[in-house]
């Protein structure tokens, strides 16, 4: 049973999500919260799977939130547009990808169980869009030391992966089977502490190893 927390100051927007994902089965919306503060104690209490929560809320946001979430529940954003510009703040700060709130109901039902089986919810063509769209405005690289960790091999997989390349597509482009270029991203986020692929491309952005304009 994958148990759900919903977080949007907006009661209509909640009583949707939970029509839609408590007729699922194996799914179970089991608290709903108006703001971050209280999703963050709910979260604590319910300790649920995954956290929808909107990026814009009176009093605490999303954005904040994220951030004070404890350990275990990941979290997705909920954004009116797809670009929000606190979408890679919110990425940096431990959320596992995002949705647009119009999107359609298949793709949220799907969304939930890609995120509570362990993976991102970030889309490679949305990599790229995000890392062109604020990589910009970044401060100067700041290399984190686990980044020394890394073979050289897996520094190659890691600025592919902040391109936004697929397992099949580093595959391609490094004359290696998608199974280790799996094995090359999964080793790369163990190193690196990175909850997951959404992570890995945050590191890449902010160590400086990718920048807009590179292929």
């Amino acid at each position: 049973m994958i148990r759900i927390l919903l977080a949007d100051d907006q009661a209509l927007v909640r009583a949707g999500f939970r029509a839609l994902l408590d007729a699922q089965e194996g799914m179970e919306v089991v608290a709903e919260a108006g703001d971050g503060a209280e999703a963050v104690r709910l979260a604590g209490e319910h300790q649920p799977d995954v956290v929808l929560m909107d990026i814009r809320m009176p009093g605490t946001d999303g954005l904040t939130a994220v951030r004070l979430m404890p350990p275990g529940p990941r979290v997705v954003m909920l954004t009116t547009f797809e670009l929000d510009e606190y979408v890679f703040e919110a990425l940096r700060g431990g959320a596992s990808g995002f949705l647009v709130k119009d999107t359609e109901p298949a793709e949220l039902i799907q969304a939930v169980r890609v995120v509570a089986g362990g993976a991102a919810l970030l889309s490679p063509g949305v990599t790229r869009r995000l890392i062109a769209e604020y990589a910009s405005r970044a401060k100067a690289p700041v290399v984190p030391k686990e980044l020394g960790s890394l073979t050289e091999r897996e520094r190659e997989v890691l600025a592919l992966v902040g391109n936004g390349l697929t397992n099949d597509e580093i595959a391609g482009k490094l004359f290696m089977s998608p199974a280790t270029a799996k094995t090359h991203v999964s080793r790369a986020m163990m190193k690196l502490r990175a909850r997951d692929r959404a992570q890995l491309v945050v590191i890449a952005y902010e160590s400086g190893l990718v920048r807009p304009g590179w292929t």
